[in-house]
């Protein structure tokens, strides 16, 4: 049983999650030290403080810590599919994270696989 979880908060990521078009999410700050490869991880989606769904098990493929300005376009993608330029989605960040987000800024970049059938 997984003892570490992704959360979503956005109800239109589950849909993205289940239909395969989310594989990574970046998150700001430098998170290696929380997820590694290999590490199998519960994909959660609800309200912060609240109820939230389970979407799938996934195994992390890899994490990697850039800057925003390092990210490349099909990493971007892999996050966010209807987002491709690193302005964009640093001004899609910062709402999300709800301060001032630069290019400067450290993210992590965790690509994630969903597990189907029985793991044991």
């Amino acid at each position: 049983m997984p003892t570490f979880a992704l959360n979503f908060y956005s109800p239109v990521v589950a849909d993205q999650l289940r239909t395969g078009r989310k594989t990574a999410t970046i998150r700001l700050g430098d998170k290696s030290a929380k997820y590694r490869k290999g590490m199998i991880v519960t994909v959660l989606v609800g309200a912060r403080y609240g109820q939230r769904e389970k979407v799938f098990d996934a195994v992390i493929d890899k994490v990697d810590v850039k800057t925003i300005g390092e990210l490349s376009p099909r990493e971007i993608e892999h996050d966010n599919p209807e987002i491709r330029r690193v302005d964009e989605f640093t001004e899609w960040l910062g709402r999300l994270y709800n301060r001032l987000v630069t290019e400067d800024d450290t993210v992590t970049v965790i690509r994630f696989s969903q597990i189907v059938g029985t793991m044991f």
